[in-house]
């Protein structure tokens, strides 16, 4: 049975043995963590190395149905651990109500959505390794003061340690894709809540990088923020500040949010 990539679900097969061999090692082996969710399986290549590592405590979420087909009659052993279902929908705490580690060939017409939703989950997902889009890589691995470091690059970096592995070329896949994809790891910090106000850190950031070229100050009042701090941060652009200085202007607004 052959499974034929999908333009329309982003499917881009890994082909390379050795490539996949690496990217199921790139997991912590130290980790006490036993529980593993692959994202988007495809035809198996990656689970294969994850179904040898990690035995019954290894499941995959596939949204394609001929992949999932394809996956029964190649892995029966998985069961009810294969999941037919879009990772992005997918009520977590119906499948896990302890931590588990994440990993993938993460489709890159949707790799935003899952690391939001990553964020979203950080006290069940101590680890990631995916496959993404290398310029995607180079931003949420990027440091502040570089073009590449933007509103996705914090939010990771506020509970992650991102580190950008290695560089895939684009041979290895069916159908190549127009471009070089990249392996990254995420691993948990110990920032167990932001020292300030979440929800208001992300529509500060959020604000402050819609309008990136602009003072930090012209981006938040175009945003609605009406009343703010005598700051220097506020003469800034956002890509100047790293996540402990939003965190720090942050609380410089909310009080004066909580008077208006």
């Amino acid at each position: 049975m052959m499974v034929k990539p999908k333009k329309h679900l982003g499917q881009h097969f890994l082909r390379d043995l050795n490539i996949a061999r690496k990217i199921s090692s790139s997991l912590d082996e130290l980790s006490t963590v036993t529980n593993v969710l692959e994202v988007g399986p495809g035809t198996g290549v990656l689970t294969q190395y994850l179904l040898e590592r990690y035995g019954d405590n290894f499941y995959a979420i596939e949204v394609d149905i001929e992949s999932v087909d394809f996956l029964r009659v190649a892995y029966p052993q998985l069961g009810k651990r294969l999941i037919y279902n879009d990772f992005l929908k997918l009520n977590i705490s119906d499948i896990f109500q302890e931590p588990f580690r994440l990993i993938g060939n993460l489709p890159y017409n949707i790799s935003s959505q899952i690391f939001f939703k990553v964020i979203d989950h950080k006290d069940l997902i101590p680890e990631v390794v995916c496959m993404i889009q290398k310029e995607v890589a180079e931003r949420l691995a990027s440091k502040p003061n570089s073009k590449q470091y933007g509103i996705l690059s914090v939010f990771l970096q506020a509970f992650y340690e991102v580190k950008y592995l290695f560089t895939v070329n684009e041979q290895v896949f069916d159908p190549p894709p127009k471009v070089k994809s990249a392996v990254i790891r995420l691993t948990r910090n110990q920032t167990l809540k932001l020292d300030c106000n979440e929800i208001l850190f992300r529509k500060v950031v959020k604000s402050a990088f819609n309008q990136r070229r602009k003072t930090i100050r012209n981006s938040l009042k175009s945003a609605g923020f009406s009343t703010l701090p005598e700051t220097e941060y506020l003469s800034m652009r956002p890509e100047q500040l790293g996540v402990n200085d939003f965190v720090e202007l942050v609380r410089l607004i909310e009080p004066l949010i909580a008077c208006e």
